[in-house]
């Protein structure tokens, strides 16, 4: 593997997808110096997500490009339109149904524009931190859906039909997180020394970027430092408050 671009959110599993590539592209003799990280900024209310994939970016030595669509002009999403983004859900909820923070058709856009952006510069691997297990209903995390992108990723490009007519292997599309539990996540990303104080996970973080603690990509995130028995570095607004007030 010569290079590698990774779609890099700035969120827990990105992180560790990154730490991955970083470790698959490092294996080969090409370091981080071919380790290309990719964020989109599609519009999204937590924009403070572009800043912490900036920041896990160069923790590992990686390039990295943000690339800017609007999906407000979709719509549909807790994360892209006036529509509140969902709190203190229970466990039950967060297993069942595709919850309103979906965005329509996100990850094969966002795959789409990694796959041009990886012709371009010549690499046939992209990594994107998706996950079947604490994958919080959305479809395009499944890997029926990523099989078929890594299909039509080699017959919708040049570089993909040229790689096929000289019997190459064409474009491969990693997800190193797929099948794991968030505790296995955050337990692989300690081993591959990943600074998770520098991410961020919540949908509906405050105006100084704290995370609200009560979002489902909050409690996921939080449940799995507890079940890894990692401690959580994350700067909750609620914790914030507490302390402001004098609480414990």
């Amino acid at each position: 593997m010569k290079s590698a671009v990774v779609l890099v959110s700035g969120g827990l599993d990105s992180a560790v997808a990154l730490a991955v590539a970083r470790r698959d592209v490092g294996a080969h003799g090409d370091g981080a110096r071919a380790l290309h990280a990719l964020s989109i900024d599609y519009g999204q209310r937590h924009r403070v997500e572009l800043e912490a994939a900036r920041r896990v970016a160069t923790s590992m030595g990686a390039t990295h490009r943000v690339i800017s669509i609007d999906l407000r002009a979709v719509g549909g999403s807790a994360l892209t339109a006036a529509i509140d983004v969902p709190k203190d859900r229970d466990a039950d909820e967060l297993s069942h149904g595709i919850p309103i923070t979906y965005v329509p058709a996100r990850n094969l856009t966002f795959l789409s524009i990694a796959l041009g952006y990886a012709e371009v510069l010549g690499s046939r691997d992209l990594y994107i931190g998706v996950n079947a297990v604490d994958y919080s209903g959305y479809p395009d995390c499944r890997p029926e859906f990523i099989e078929s992108f890594r299909q039509t990723a080699n017959l919708a490009t040049k570089a993909g039909v040229e790689d096929h007519d000289a019997h190459a292997r064409g474009f491969a599309i990693h997800t190193p997180l797929m099948m794991l539990s968030k505790p296995e996540i955050i337990r692989l990303g300690v081993s591959l020394g990943v600074d998770f104080s520098l991410t961020t996970s919540c949908y509906d973080p405050d105006s100084a970027g704290r995370a609200c603690g009560r979002c489902d990509s909050c409690q996921i995130r939080r449940r799995g430092f507890g079940d890894a028995d990692v401690p959580d570095p994350t700067r909750y607004a609620a914790e914030a408050g507490r302390h402001e007030r004098g609480g414990s």
